[in-house]
């Protein structure tokens, strides 16, 4: 039988094919050929009843994700508080270029208005990123926002990902109350949410799947190449043919359409600084050998 991981738990994998849910292990040749069932795989499986199967093959992925552990997934949901914890660019850029490498289409959702004493803030964000083809949906209380979110689920793999504490299991909660996820309040002493999601598992919501997984405040990119990076930001690729080399970096290369454009306002200041520390912080990284997908 064919059907797709939802929930991976204490060593078993949960296989969701025909409207049902399967319970199944993993063959013991999968630790051999050091492959990691992921949620969100599509698996050859068999199984004699929904609580005694066992997870035969798993079948090519599109792309994977490594925090959190997903696999085909088809769009990413950025929650980004805007206070509490505080709005930071340089985080959501790293979340973006995260999801461009991967081929996952980026939403931005923006909570915690009511908390925000200046509103200006939110009309950079959105002017910022909408420009570039971003979603940005900004949190409301009446219910607005929710259905705008839920239209973006049908057919497709959600993932939620954000800061510790920016509000992506209070927003899960407040689509599909039942399903009463853990919450964490913010810690004062630290300034960043608790750890509250412990395993990662795919939700039926609004005609797709959601993934409700661990938030994280920092990433590290530890997979994609100082070459690669410039094509992770569309705004780049939008006017790069322009440069006069055609590998160029922007960063010290003469007649850069890239810097070009950031001295006439045509990219975001904040986004050009920030690929520019991305850009160091790979240059720097230690040597690796890079998995195979």
């Amino acid at each position: 039988m064919e059907g797709r991981i939802v929930k991976a738990l204490s060593g078993f994998y949960y296989i969701e094919s025909e409207g049902k849910v399967y319970q199944t292990r993993a063959r013991g040749n999968f630790r051999k050929r050091k492959i990691t069932p992921l949620v969100g795989d599509q698996t050859i499986f068999e199984s004699t009843s929904i609580t005694d199967g066992y997870l035969l093959e798993i079948l090519p992925r599109t792309n994977q994700l490594v925090r959190p552990a997903v696999a085909n997934v088809d769009q990413g949901v950025i929650v980004s508080s805007l206070v509490e914890p505080n709005f930071s660019y340089n985080l959501l850029d790293r979340f973006l270029v995260t999801l461009e490498y991967e081929a996952i289409h980026p939403i931005i959702y923006l909570t915690k208005k009511d908390l925000l004493e200046k509103t200006e803030m939110i009309l950079e964000i959105k002017e910022i990123y909408e420009s570039i083809g971003y979603p940005v949906i900004v949190g409301t209380k009446d219910g607005l926002s929710l259905r705008e979110i839920e239209a973006y689920f049908d057919q497709k793999i959600t993932v939620f990902m954000g800061q510790s504490g920016a509000g992506k299991s209070t927003l899960l909660n407040r689509i599909v109350p039942e399903l009463a996820l853990e919450t964490g309040e913010i810690s004062e002493a630290l300034g960043r949410g608790r750890h509250t999601t412990r395993h990662v598992e795919l939700l039926s919501i609004a005609g797709g799947l959601v993934a409700d997984t661990p938030g994280f405040s920092s990433i590290d990119f530890l997979e994609i190449e100082a070459r690669e990076l410039p094509k992770q930001f569309p705004e780049f690729v939008q006017v790069a043919n322009h440069c006069r080399f055609r590998e160029c970096m922007h960063v010290n290369e003469p007649n850069c359409a890239v810097k070009e454009a950031v001295e006439r306002k045509e990219i975001a200041l904040t986004r050009y600084e920030n690929y520019l520390q991305f850009l160091t912080e790979i240059e720097n990284r230690k040597p690796m050998y890079r998995k195979k997908k």
